[in-house]
This record gives structure tokens, C-alpha cells and sequence, in this order.
């Protein structure tokens, strides 16, 4: 039987969660995505590579998953967690909105034209190895990573992130947090073919995709269309698998990396510095279709912090 007291302490404790939940709802995101998809990729690659084996497509393919996966599902719990049906409703809108002005469906054009734009003089100057093929599974894996990721780097932890360091802030933290992320995948299925190429084609990855960040928060803040996001996304990944040799060197792909690199850059430098005035003055505004939870629930029951400030103050954590 329970006691007033047991009654007490239990709220207490559920108090004490909620207020860890959205006070550092990010931190805990990153940490649970982080744990998960890496753990999920050494289940599959680990014991190959302890072996000392060849890690086949197959087990690549395999490890996806988890990092397909993650970002999805925990901040789809996070947002109920954080922010509760209300929350995710809100996610589902966003996620939802494809009435845009057809401009912002045009900048997906731009990191095909940026990988030809790299590809062509190199295929010309450097080596025929260059050239750019058409390898149409590239689209399926595009979109798998556009539409699962997004919801977790742009439906939950950017809207955050944004208030705290603002529009161009929060594209450079999340950019930089995201590819981080793939360090243990890329590592465990790449680092046996690079070699001592592994460790620099990594950093230009990095550096590109952070350039990737930035114009495709620039898409959503001006749509406030998760959508959008998960487009940008999916153009940028597909077009590197579709269009990119997969026949090149580690020397020749790293070489690529650093000239797309600066190439995407550039075109980022040209947003920043058109739009990134406009983007900065919203830093505290609340994003398009974002509203954090009210310390309430939905049917008006005081939330779990107002639950705290009730009990009597020897009671409360």
C-alpha cells in the first residue's frame, strides 16, 4: 500500500526526470544516438573486423540500418518525451509541409551541378578516372538517408539548437555533431581500403558535409518544411553515390573531397553572406512550426516541474 509520503518521493522522482528531459533534451539526444548507431555498427562489422577480414557490402549494408534508424526513432521519443503528443504533432506538420515556393525544390540542383562541377576539370586535368558515371542505386540510398535522418538532426535537435546559438550557429553545431556521427561507421567499413588516406578523406568529408549543413538549414528556416530538409538531404548524399566513381584511389576520392569541399563552401560563403544577416536577427525567434511543450500536460494537470514547486519544500529534490 502506498503511502502519502511514497506518494511524495515518487513524484518527486518523476519530477526529477522530466526536468533532466527538457532542460538537456539535446545532450540526451546525441548521447542515446550516438551510443546506439555506433553500437549497432560494431555488432555487424566488430567481429569481422577483430578477424582481421575483408568487411563485405552485404555487412555495410546491414550496419546502415542503425544509423538509418537511430536518428528516427530516438527523437521521435525525445520530441514526446520533451514536448508530448502536442510536440509530435507538430513534428508530423513539419515533416508534412510541401506547399513551398518552388525556388526553395530548385536548390536541390545544386550539389549535382557542384559534383559535375568538380568532377569535369578533374576528369580533364587530372585523369580519365573522374568521369562520372550513373550508378541509380545511389538514389535509393539518398533518399533512405534524407528521409530517416532528418527527422532526428532537423525535426528535433535543430529547432533547439537554433535558440541557443542561432540560425547559423546551430547549422555549424549540428553539422558538425552529425558528421562526427559517422566517424565509427566510415571508420570500421573504410578505413582497410584508405588507409593513410582514411584520416584526411574524413576531415574534407567533414568540412563538405558542414557546407551541406548550412544551405540546407537555410532551406528550412526559410520553409519551415522538414520536408525540404529530408530533400536536400537525400539530393546531397544521392548525388555523391550516383555520380562519384566508385573505381577511384583513396588518393584520387580524397583529391575529389578536397576540391568539393571548397567548391560547396564557395556557394555556402554566398548564402552567409546574402542571407545570414536576415538569418541571425531570428536567433531567439521560435522556429516555423516549433513550439516547446508548456509546463503543462494536455489536459491541463500541472506538468511535472509545477508538481516539484507544490510539495513541501523537504520533500522536493
Amino acid at each position: 500500500m502506498m503511502t502519502k509520503e511514497t506518494t511524495t518521493v515518487e513524484m518527486a522522482r518523476e519530477g526529477r526526470t522530466h526536468v533532466k528531459l527538457r532542460d538537456h533534451p539535446v545532450t540526451i539526444y546525441f548521447i542515446m544516438v550516438f551510443a546506439v548507431a555506433w553500437a549497432g555498427c560494431f555488432a555487424v562489422i566488430g567481429p569481422r573486423l577483430m578477424r582481421g577480414e575483408a568487411v563485405p557490402f552485404s555487412d555495410m549494408a546491414l550496419a546502415a540500418i542503425p544509423m538509418f534508424l537511430a536518428p528516427t526513432l530516438i527523437g521521435v521519443a525525445m520530441t514526446v518525451l520533451a514536448d508530448g503528443k502536442a510536440g509530435l504533432r507538430e513534428l508530423f506538420s513539419r515533416m508534412r509541409k510541401w506547399r513551398v515556393d518552388p525556388r526553395w525544390y530548385a536548390s536541390l540542383f545544386i550539389f549535382p551541378m557542384m559534383i559535375l562541377a568538380c568532377l569535369l576539370p578533374l576528369s580533364v586535368l587530372v585523369s580519365s578516372d573522374f568521369t562520372p558515371y550513373l550508378f541509380l542505386p545511389g538514389i535509393v540510398i539518398g533518399l533512405m538517408a534524407g528521409y530517416f535522418e532528418e527527422i532526428g538532426w532537423t525535426g528535433f535537435a535543430f529547432p533547439r539548437l537554433r535558440l541557443k546559438y542561432g540560425v547559423l550557429g546551430g547549422a555549424l553545431v549540428i553539422g558538425l555533431l552529425q558528421t562526427t556521427w559517422h566517424v565509427a561507421a566510415d571508420f570500421m567499413g573504410a578505413y582497410g581500403a584508405r588507409g593513410a588516406y582514411w584520416l584526411p578523406h574524413f576531415i574534407l568529408f567533414m568540412i563538405s558535409m558542414m557546407a551541406m549543413r548550412v544551405l540546407l538549414v537555410w532551406v528550412y528556416v526559410k520553409t519551415g518544411s522538414v520536408l525540404a530538409a529530408q530533400l536536400v538531404h537525400a539530393s546531397s548524399t544521392g548525388f555523391l553515390s550516383v555520380l562519384v566513381p566508385l573505381s577511384l584511389s583513396p588518393a584520387q576520392d580524397t583529391l575529389f573531397y578536397g576540391v568539393y569541399s571548397v567548391a560547396l563552401w564557395a556557394v555556402a560563403a554566398l548564402v552567409i553572406s546574402v542571407y545570414g544577416r536576415t538569418l541571425q536577427k531570428e536567433r531567439q525567434a521560435i522556429p516555423t512550426g516549433f513550439r516547446p511543450a508548456q509546463d503543462r500536460t494536455e489536459a491541463g494537470r500541472p506538468g511535472p516541474q509545477e508538481r516539484i514547486a507544490r510539495l513541501p519544500a523537504r520533500s522536493r529534490p
